[in-house]
């Protein structure tokens, strides 16, 4: 195994200044990256080596760490195949070693790259190389310009003229500017700072929709176009509906070059001027756009593919229902519904059809009252596609008519479900179901516990991108992959009850050894202790050092297992356990015991010591924010009842970098625009709202030819979907007097036990 590429101290002060962290955090986590380590491992059980760096932190340096590793590796190719072609000069070595930037380093390998035959090579073939040099050198010799242009007139070498010789010779230079490093960057500059980005509808273009129609003929600068329009521009040029070019003032950027090329006055100076002329228009506008264009998409790249890990990371740590028992409900008109009910770990118990919206109401009535008492259904998930109003609407009637005022109801997003159902991790899990009846198990769990459902679907078909299929996909499958390790590893996992598709994202755990994890267990039964875990074969020291504080085992022979406490740590609780005299049980359950400790007489370090401390105030505590249940207007199932002034309810579907997208029950998402979040000026949607959230907002305008419904947020305080309301501090669960409808609230608990209580209450309808 190769050893990892060791940097310079000067890449690591370089480092360390760009992402304002100390030499010393920055080299012991690249040592623990080295070794092996996790970023969800190391943030949070590595601490007092890192000082406390956060994921957001380490992720950095993991990048940079990847970026400059890869900058080495290529500088080494570059000075060998310089080297090999006799060309390499100390000062060029000085300066290849010195760059910190891949585009610089390839600035400067570029007058040495093995190129095609360009007209400069045709010139230098035709022995008009010595020319080009006087005109560079710009050094005055006893003969004039073109005496000694002169002597290159050859008929053999198809020089025909003293003009051709010049012409020829102007080439060379051309090209040589159009290489040299600093004019390349002193233009790149511009296009930036000056460069405007101007897009134009092709002519007779197709655009049905006008989809692209702001875009016709549009201007913006480069350095000020946000990712969403850049992006919005890039698919309108692949639809072939819209062309775009980057504008600069190409005096100005003549003029940069001259300055770089230009130092006396003499017989060459017209040459010159032709030469820069000919460089800029030939070779360093079109090619410096295609940086700056390229350049252009990695920025917007990063912003549509934060935006998406930012909605992820809010849909996956959305509040769970909890272990309840839950009938999940996928809708359907004249198909049916399709029905199935899971028991308070996920299991699937039983499912069928029901035709509430085809004459069957009674016959779906009896059928829903023989589902939910047969298994002490508590809660009731309905899908929000096709007809989930339709459904919501029996389903409301039916409580009500049965008096099941111990069972609430919640609409629940079904974005990807369809993909989960005809997956293969569906068909593993239920082989013998139907695609239908995947899907209605698949929304029952997204109540009980989103991030273990949301887990088994491509992020990308959960439908909270920005352009996500525009980005780069490699790019975006390794951010989301990261997102989603990061969500799983802050929650936890229990050994005994997780599937191997949560299980293969805990810390130091491959899918390969997720699997056999789930299989030791359906041969051996359930995990009694950690420790038993490197039983598993293929977990090893490093694997169980990694994963071991991040998985949770409930019930079990050692107390701490149910805890974030790593083993490693055991030894320390026992010795604050003893100091206290009294049982590590007695802590867990009495923690106002550690109030008393004196920090003093332990020799951990800080950040270590704190963290167990906080853990055993609240052990096995979910982060996760309350859950509660958004409740819809009744007067609005259909696109044609939402009309301007209407005050509604609905949750936050998507945020982009221009506003955000609400589900207001209506199969249709209003937009709320970036100017209609706030009564004070934000910059970021993400200041104002987070996908998941429960928001009241205000109609401005539902436009039935374009299917679209303008949204504001202004003036409207908007409730948390973790309970809060902003300006006001968390409250327990409250019936909401609106017309007989319920909004459920659970408040966060403090323990699984408490948990349990929590969820045992139900909330009546008034």
């Amino acid at each position: 195994m190769n050893q990892p590429r060791v940097l310079s101290p000067e890449i690591l002060l370089h480092i360390a200044r760009t992402l304002s962290v100390s030499i010393h955090s920055l080299a012991a986590t690249i040592s623990l990256l080295d070794e092996g380590g996790t970023v969800p491992f190391i943030a949070r059980y590595r601490k007092e080596a890192t000082g406390a760096l956060d994921e957001v932190k380490i992720r950095d340096i993991e990048e940079k760490l990847a970026y400059f590793r890869d900058l080495g590796a290529r500088r080494e190719t570059i000075l060998a195949s310089i080297a090999e072609q006799g060309k390499l000069t100390d000062e060029l070595r000085g300066r290849i070693e010195a760059t910190m930037e891949k585009g610089e380093l390839e600035d400067l390998y570029l007058p040495y790259r093995p190129k095609r035959r360009t007209k400069a090579t045709i010139a230098k073939e035709r022995g008009l190389e010595p020319l080009a040099e006087y005109l560079w050198a710009q050094e005055r010799a006893a003969y004039t310009l073109a005496e000694f242009a002169a002597t290159f007139v050859d008929e053999a070498k198809e020089v025909k003229s003293v003009g051709e010789a010049l012409e020829g010779a102007r080439h060379i230079v051309a090209e040589r500017i159009a290489e040299t490093a600093e004019v390349r960057k002193a233009l790149r500059q511009l296009m930036h700072d000056e460069g405007v980005v101007v897009s134009r509808r092709i002519v007779d273009a197709a655009d049905p929709q006008e989809k692209f129609k702001m875009y016709y003929e549009y201007r913006e600068p480069v350095k000020a176009i946000p990712s969403h329009r850049m992006l919005a521009i890039r698919r309108g040029e692949a639809e072939t509906v819209l062309y775009f070019v980057i504008e600069v003032d190409a005096a100005r950027a003549i003029g940069i070059a001259q300055r770089y090329v230009m130092r006396r006055e003499g017989d060459w100076t017209t040459q010159l001027e032709l030469a820069v002329d000919d460089s800029w228009s030939r070779l360093l506008s079109s090619s410096i756009q295609t940086e700056l264009r390229m350049e252009l998409k990695k920025r917007s790249d990063l912003d549509a593919i934060q935006v998406f890990r930012d909605n992820l990371n809010n849909l996956l740590l959305a509040p769970p229902a909890g272990p309840i028992s839950v009938l999940g409900i996928d809708p359907g008109l004249r198909t049916g519904c399709k029905v199935a009910v899971v028991d308070e770990t996920g299991k699937f118990l039983a499912h069928d059809v029901i035709y509430p919206h085809t004459g069957q109401t009674a016959k779906a009535n009896q059928t829903m009252v023989k589902l939910v008492q047969q298994y002490r259904v508590r809660a009731i998930a309905i899908g929000n596609g096709t007809a989930s109003r339709e459904t919501d609407a029996f389903v409301r009637d039916f409580l009500s008519e049965h008096h099941l005022t111990d069972i609430f109801k919640v609409m629940v997003s079904e974005s990807g479900a369809s993909i989960y159902s005809a997956s293969d991790v569906a068909r593993q899990e239920f082989p013998d179901l139907d695609l239908t009846v995947r899907g209605a198990i698949s929304i029952a769990r997204r109540l009980q516990d989103p991030l273990s459902e949301l887990v088994k679907v491509d992020p990308k078909s959960i439908g909270v991108g920005q352009y996500q299929h525009d980005v780069d996909q490699r790019q975006l499958q390794q951010s989301l992959e990261a997102t989603i390790e990061s969500c799983v590893n802050k929650v936890g996992v229990d050994l005994n009850t997780s599937s191997w598709t949560l299980l293969r994202y805990v810390a130091g755990i491959t899918e390969r050894t997720a699997l056999k994890i789930v299989q030791f267990r359906d041969e051996n039964g359930r995990f009694t202790s950690r420790a038993q875990l490197k039983e598993v074969a293929g977990v090893g020291a490093k694997t169980f050092e990694q994963a071991a504080g991040f998985l949770r085992i409930r019930g079990g022979s050692q107390p701490l297992d149910a805890t974030a406490v790593h083993p490693e740590s055991y030894a320390l609780v026992e010795q604050i356990a003893g100091a206290l005299g009294t049982p590590v049980e007695q802590i867990i359950e009495r923690p106002q015991l550690l109030d008393g400790i004196d920090r003093s007489k332990f020799s951990a370090g800080v950040f270590t010591f704190n963290d167990i401390l906080e853990e055993l105030r609240k052990p096995g505590r979910d982060p996760r924010e309350t859950f509660v249940a958004p409740v819809f207007h009744e007067g609005v199932r259909e696109f044609a009842d939402v009309q301007p002034e209407m005050v509604l309810e609905g949750v936050v579907t998507n945020v982009t970098k221009f506003g955000a997208f609400v589900d207001i029950g209506v199969h249709q998402d209003g937009l709320v625009h970036i100017s209609e979040l706030s009564n004070r000026y934000i910059k970021d949607p993400n200041e104002a709202v987070k996908a998941g959230q429960i928001v009241k907002v205000k109609v401005l305008s539902a436009d039935l030819v374009t299917k679209r419904i303008a949204l504001s947020m202004k003036a409207l305080m908007t409730a948390v979907a973790g309970g809060n309301v902003q300006g006001r501090p968390k409250e327990k669960a409250q019936p909401r007097p609106a017309g007989g409808r319920v909004t459920t609230r659970i408040a966060a608990p403090q323990s699984v036990e408490e948990k349990l209580a929590v969820l045992s209450t139900r909330w009546k309808v008034r």
